[in-house]
């Protein structure tokens, strides 16, 4: 049972993304893309998913739509308004280098939604991450400590994904 999760988790992702990439509905694109996303996911669904089909949880789902993706739409508006101000006022002190941080969540799923979420802000791009560890190249480092690093990277993003993910 946890093999077809897994396989059907991932040949729903596949087809999301073939209409996501199309742009269409119609009928002989989505027939294209359930046989590309069928064919894709026999192949992947060993490496794509640990969880399977739970990963597609209406909680997980309505949360991440209605709560996670407008406040990472904010987080991406505040720093790229910092962003955009420190390259019209160059006098503005940047402290660039690479930070390691703490990740609190727990699922693979959730670090790469953290990761990524990162990634997506300007100013901060995530280099790797290693169990419970991320090392993030920061625009304007402001701490070197661990615990507080953590706080004002990831935390922003764990404190919102925490109340569905993990």
């Amino acid at each position: 049972m946890k093999g077809i999760s897994k396989w059907l988790y991932t040949a729903i992702v596949f087809l999301i993304v073939w209409v996501a990439l199309t742009g269409t509905l119609r009928w002989d694109e989505l027939v294209t893309g359930i046989a590309v996303s069928i064919i894709l996911a026999i192949f992947t669904a060993h490496i794509f998913t640990t969880e399977g089909i739970k990963n597609l949880s209406p909680k997980r789902v309505v949360c991440g739509i209605i709560y996670f993706f407008p406040y990472l739409i904010w987080q991406m508006i505040k720093a790229n308004l910092d962003v955009a101000y420190r390259v019209i006022h160059p006098k503005r002190p940047i402290n660039p280098g690479i930070v390691k941080v703490k990740t609190k969540m727990r699922s693979n799923l959730a670090k790469t939604i953290v990761a990524n979420s990162i990634t997506l802000t300007p100013g901060t791009f995530t280099l790797d991450v290693k169990g419970d560890e991320m090392f993030i190249h920061w625009i304007d480092v402001k701490t070197d400590d661990v615990e507080e690093a953590s706080k004002m990277i990831p935390g922003v993003f764990e404190k919102c994904l925490m109340k569905f993910m993990d």
